[in-house]
Parts: structure tokens; C-alpha cells; sequence
């Protein structure tokens, strides 16, 4: 399975090296010299990484052949693709790759039918499970324990106790909308 691990930025300084917008939770694996990547545009790669290091928070990388500013600069806006065995997980206990996690079922715990997590989207406080409803709208969903409390693989489906109003149908939205007008 391919993901995209990062978005090549601007080139930084003059001898090759380039920032990147991290899209991983484990740059440390993904993005580490040695690392074959394949690109989008496929025509820029595969990539293999030379050097990286941490300057001023932002990640540098530096790729195997590209030795100046102007080989760094062409590579800008090039996503960068590791080969991912699907069966593997992360370390951590109660982690999840985002691949795990798309397609999942969404239920309540008596088993109601929330819908199925099309997206997972990154914040900085927390991520959200962007969950399609049966009638085709969509509803967000925090992944916090108190709310997501059961991610079951096998059985492909997410358990999940909403507070009050988080998945409210819409017909209780629009009546509330009529009623307060």
C-alpha cells in the first residue's frame, strides 16, 4: 500500500537540501537517509534520502543526486510515497494509521448506524473522523476517547458514545431552525 509521507517545500540554502511539510506520525521511520520513496509526479522519482535534520522546527532533507538549489528547487511541490505493508500497526497501543481507519463502520453502542469514515482530518488539537451518514451528509466526529470508545478491526467498525447533539438528525436541526424563527 502507498501513503504519502510528506510534501517536498522550498529549497533551503545552496547545497541541495529542501524543507518538507511532514505528513506522517512517524517521520523518523518514513523519512530516514537510506529511505527509497516514490513521487507524484512520478517523473521527479524514486527519491532516496541522503541527509535530514530538524533546523528552526522545520524538517530538511537532502535526496541522493541533488547537490544544488536548483535541483532542490524542481523537486518543490513533489509528494513523496513510502510503500506501506497494510498489515502493519504502530507501536503504540490505541494507534491507528489513517488506512486502518477509512471504511470503518460508525455505530453508537446500542449498535445505531452513525455511517462510515470517508476522511481523517489532522488538526492541531485533536483529529476528526469526517463520517458520511446514510443519507449521503457528512458529520465530524472528535477521536477522543470519550467519544470514539471502541476501534474494532476485525469487526470493522468504529464504537462511539455522542454527547448531545453531535449527531442529531437533520429533520431535529431543521425543526429547531423552523422554531426559532
Amino acid at each position: 500500500m502507498q501513503l504519502v509521507v510528506a510534501r517536498i517545500g522550498r529549497a533551503h540554502g545552496i547545497k541541495g537540501e529542501v524543507t518538507v511539510e511532514v505528513r506522517t506520525d512517524e517521520p523518523e521511520l518514513r523519512l530516514a537517509p537510506g529511505a527509497v520513496l516514490a513521487t507524484d509526479p512520478a517523473s521527479a522519482g524514486p527519491l532516496t534520502i541522503e541527509t535530514g535534520r530538524v533546523h528552526s522546527g522545520r524538517l530538511l532533507l537532502r535526496f541522493e543526486g541533488v547537490k544544488d538549489r536548483t535541483g532542490a528547487e524542481a523537486l518543490r511541490n513533489t509528494l513523496l510515497i513510502a510503500e506501506i505493508d497494510p498489515e502493519e500497526l504502530p507501536e503504540g497501543e490505541d494507534e491507528y494509521y489513517d488506512h486502518q481507519l477509512i471504511d470503518l463502520d460508525v455505530v453508537t453502542g446500542d449498535g445505531t448506524e452513525v455511517g462510515r469514515i470517508t476522511e481523517i482530518s489532522h488538526l492541531p488539537s485533536q483529529d476528526l473522523f469526517i463520517v458520511e451518514r446514510p443519507d449521503g451528509s457528512e458529520v465530524m466526529i472528535p477521536f477522543v476517547g470519550e467519544i470514539v470508545t471502541e476501534i474494532d478491526l476485525e469487526e470493522q467498525k468504529a464504537v462511539i458514545a455522542p454527547p448531545p447533539g453531535l449527531i442529531d438528525d437533520q429533520a431535529e436541526v431543521a425543526s429547531f431552525r423552523d422554531d426559532s424563527a
